[in-house]
């Protein structure tokens, strides 16, 4: 597995990350639960397959894919890195400097550890707290030796600015897929000022692994068939063109479909680790394996054809 340092004063991490959000057993997120013995199983199959960071978050199944972390690092912390997120309300603690600094104790004792690697806000807040002040509790946190480094999610160019004007940003954790490219730009600025990037949705939520037809995409009842989710009838139609011109590349390659996604998000500029999520050990096998695939320049450029359609 290979490993890249975390913007220009993080950690070496692996270039792909275990994604715990179906971890949290959330069934409404993620269709059936799996147990979670099967769960802790998943983590660590990844793990033995060289991935050396989890990423995680408190609105993860109301805190229990932070438990479940947890328990799959027992006896390994020392091996693996953890990222957790801090969100606003309503779903989250809230993003008021106490919130913030309670949030985070509440997450080191659900997970059992004494400090956090690194800790993000999950999205921007949209009940008006200056991000200055709940910033300025992170960097408490880190002077404080709970967390290590300081990252955002889903926030754009300005936020990052006003939040890098008081300390440094070490990372953004933001969409990115061939299917969703709108973030291609800031992504590329945040290599060029030092923020590393962690991609989430690489696999486009299971359209990327070429396992999902269209008749099962439209039968799934979980937040990806929402108004707002990426399996909308108007998006699978320009998706699934996309996703068979890729199976082409892929075959031609002799790869899976998820590795050929996973290895072209690890090549775009800015792009430190992609984050990819499950909880089956064999497809948590199989994505670590993308982590030590390198895509030639043809193939890159052929990509970018279909994605150009």
């Amino acid at each position: 597995m290979r490993t890249r340092r975390l913007g220009s004063n993080g950690p070496q991490i692996s270039v792909i990350g275990f994604g715990a959000w179906e971890a949290g057993g959330d069934a409404e997120a993620w269709g059936a639960n799996e147990s979670d013995d099967a769960v802790i199983r998943a983590i660590r199959a990844g793990l033995d397959a060289g991935i050396d960071w989890i990423d995680t978050a408190e609105v993860y199944g109301d805190g229990e894919s932070e438990r479940l972390v947890g328990r799959a690092v027992a006896g390994r912390r020392d091996q693996v890195q953890i990222a957790s997120k801090v969100a606003p309300t309503d779903e989250g603690s809230g993003f008021r400097p106490e919130q913030v600094l309670a949030a985070c104790d509440r997450s080191l004792q659900r997970m059992a550890v004494d400090v956090i690697d690194l800790y993000q806000l999950h999205w921007p807040d949209p009940t008006g707290v200056p991000i200055e002040d709940t910033w300025g509790a992170m960097v408490q946190l880190q002077d404080d030796g709970k967390i290590r480094f300081l990252g955002v999610s889903n926030f754009d160019r300005e936020l990052i600015q006003r939040c890098e004007a008081i300390r440094h940003v070490d990372s953004l954790q933001q969409e990115f897929s061939m299917l969703a490219l709108q973030d291609r730009e800031l992504i590329a600025w945040c290599g060029e000022v030092g923020t590393g990037v962690v991609s989430y949705g690489p696999l486009g939520f299971g359209l990327l692994t070429g396992k999902i037809s269209r008749a099962q995409a439209t039968a799934i009842s979980d937040w990806r068939r929402s108004e707002e989710g990426p399996f909308t009838d108007e998006k699978l139609d320009r998706d699934l063109a996309i996703v068979d011109g890729l199976r082409l590349i892929g075959g031609g390659l002799g790869i899976a479909m998820a590795q050929l996604a996973l290895a072209w998000n690890v090549a775009q500029p800015g792009v430190t680790s992609a984050i990819a999520g499950s909880r089956d050990p064999d497809h948590a096998r199989d994505n670590a394996a993308a982590g030590e695939l390198e895509l030639d320049r043809d193939t890159l450029s052929a990509i970018e054809a279909v994605l150009a359609g």
